[in-house]
């Protein structure tokens, strides 16, 4: 077949995931061209939730999909949004790495021995809110950049503590600095942490052959029912919801919470259900969460 073109975000953590499937492509010897596309997020130095987070890091992208100008997009599958766009699909959703979040500090071995009052940085209302959920003691600061801007924010002394996504570490080479592995019992990732999304013309189907051996069942199952929830609590990928999907004992578990901004109530469901039901197992988690009261939480969220 002739080249395949992979479109992408310039950032550094982008750059790690075009070039992973860039390798697994070229070992099946297939010729490849990597196109690196600026998006709405890529341009802005805002609050993600002020300026729209459903998309701002996929749009362009996506259109550049459409436009024929790329044969295919690699995503985050946590900056996805869950509703599909007309002509795209979701061809392959690779073996997921690590969806834990981390803390990293220079004053503390972990979140329990943060000083009173300690600041943390986070841009992610999910964290803020699971975090004060434990220790309503500390200050949550947001902050903004890519992984190096906040790291060195950091290092500059303007917070006591920041959290991140492991798998982002890690595919950086920065996996050093992680302080602490935060557990899924005090913070549950966002929708799709960890994992890749990579999306073709749905009428593609000669590229939907070469990304075929990249699709692992087992994470793809997992992410659909994650997404599956999302898509049914109408939230974005900004909002406080947290949850993890696994295989346990060959059946897929779902765990999920929803939070107040300032962690002060926490809504929490789990069920299980056959692989192929992970759509399904989304939705009856989320009915869950909505009889507990979650779309107060959730429009509470929206107006803050």
């Amino acid at each position: 077949m002739t080249t395949v073109r992979i479109g992408t975000r310039g950032s550094a953590l982008a750059r790690w995931q075009a070039d992973w499937v860039s390798d697994q492509l070229k070992s099946q010897g297939v010729d490849v061209e990597i196109v690196f596309i600026t998006t709405v997020g890529d341009a802005t130095s805002g609050p993600i939730g002020q300026i729209g987070g459903q998309g701002i890091f996929t749009k362009e992208v996506q259109r550049a999909v459409l436009k024929q100008e790329v044969d295919l997009a690699v995503h985050s599958l946590k900056d996805l949004p869950t509703e599909s766009v007309p002509g795209l699909e979701l061809s392959a959703v690779p073996v997921r790495a690590s969806s834990s979040d981390v803390l990293v500090s220079a004053v503390s071995d972990g979140w329990q021995s943060l000083p009173e009052g300690a600041r943390v940085g986070t841009g992610s209302v999910r964290r803020q809110a699971q975090l004060l959920a434990a220790r309503p003691d500390l200050q949550l600061l947001g902050i903004r950049g890519n992984v190096d801007t906040r790291l060195r924010k950091l290092d500059d002394g303007e917070y006591d503590a920041i959290l991140l996504a492991e798998a982002g570490l890690r595919r950086l080479g920065l996996g050093e600095r992680i302080t602490e592995v935060l557990t899924h019992d005090l913070m549950l990732p966002a929708v799709g942490q960890g994992a890749l999304g990579i999306e073709t013309r749905v009428d593609d189907e000669l590229t939907h052959q070469v990304l075929e051996p990249l699709d692992d069942a087992e994470t793809r199952a997992c992410t659909a029912a994650e997404r599956s929830l999302l898509r049914s609590l109408h939230g974005g990928c900004s909002a406080p919801i947290g949850a993890a999907a696994q295989v346990v004992d060959q059946q897929l578990q779902l765990s999920a919470v929803v939070l107040s901004p300032d962690g002060s109530t926490r809504l929490t469901a789990q069920q299980h259900a056959e692989r192929e039901n992970a759509e399904e197992l989304g939705r009856s988690v989320a009915l869950s969460l909505f009889e507990q009261g979650a779309e107060g939480l959730l429009q509470s969220a929206r107006d803050s």
